[in-house]
């Protein structure tokens, strides 16, 4: 039997509007500036908090670029878009399959020092990536691998965590059904693909929605190795709004924030129920 308590629900109910409102916030204010005009923004001590007129106009310089009142060129922040989107999708897929074979590997296959190898990997995730990054911007360049797509995810595709993950839910799943499966005369890949990975669905999606807002936020190893601004994803392009020019065009810098918003955001609602189920279903 489950206890009602109402003065606890309340309150329960009042920390967590309290926390959604610290949280949105920052994104209502984001939105109303990049309703404004630049000058209003600027001049406006503090921001208004009511929507202005200039809706339109900001996203279309920021999706499409062109010439601001005041003279400032703006670049379009659609092509970034389509890099981010691109590289994001790239990283995710690739860190689930190899990471889903790696572990598979760990897990069922017999060879020669398989624990040394598997702790080997697991060692990496104490590793941060600034340790390794000099390096492995020294493999990239010189494979002439700098400015292209291959460049900006491949050393990111890699993934310890994600090795881990699939490993500890693999050592879940009953021998009963690898005897199964031996019987039935399936070899090491159909097991994997008829019988892992369907049980695998909610890790994988749990991990895909991870995986890409990881992907879609890299800032650094992309500031690295791309100097081409064809090449730039949409964080590098609001950072170059900011400080690329004299006078700064807040309200197409916050509608771009917007827009940079949408993709993952998107990703996370659609994915929501598997996200949420594969963190906390034990079922298997």
């Amino acid at each position: 039997m489950i206890e009602r308590r109402p003065l606890l629900d309340f309150v329960s109910h009042v920390i967590l509007a309290i926390g959604v409102l610290i949280v949105f916030f920052p994104i209502y204010v984001t939105f109303i500036g990049s309703t404004q005009t630049a000058q209003q923004i600027t001049s406006s001590n503090p921001l208004s908090l009511m929507p202005g007129s200039n809706f339109l106009e900001s996203y279309r310089l920021a999706l499409f670029g062109g010439k601001t009142e005041a003279g400032a060129t703006i670049g379009a922040a659609w092509p970034m878009m389509l890099i981010s989107l691109a590289s994001a999708l790239i990283i995710t897929v690739g860190k689930i399959v190899i990471s889903l074979l790696s572990a598979f590997a760990i897990v069922y296959f017999r060879f020669p020092a398989k624990n040394l190898v598997f702790w080997m990997v697991f060692v990496t995730l104490m590793l941060p990536v600034e340790v390794r990054i000099g390096p492995t911007y020294q493999v990239v360049s010189d494979l002439g691998m700098l400015n292209t797509m291959a460049g900006l995810t491949v050393p990111l595709i890699a993934s310890a965590t994600a090795t881990f993950l699939f490993r500890q839910f693999f050592l879940t799943v009953p021998d009963e059904l690898v005897e199964a499966a031996r019987m039935d005369g399936a070899g090491p890949m159909r097991f994997f693909k008829d019988v892992l990975l369907p049980l695998s669905r909610t890790s994988i999606a749990a991990l895909f929605v991870i995986q890409f807002i990881y992907g879609w936020n890299q800032y650094l190893w992309p500031l690295l190795v791309t100097t081409d601004e064809k090449m730039y994803p949409i964080v590098m392009g609001i950072k170059r709004l900011i400080f690329g020019e004299v006078y700064v065009e807040w309200n197409v810098v916050m509608a771009t924030a917007i827009l940079a918003m949408l993709p993952p955001a998107i990703v996370v609602i659609l994915m929501q129920k598997w996200f949420v189920k594969g963190l906390v279903d034990t079922e298997k």
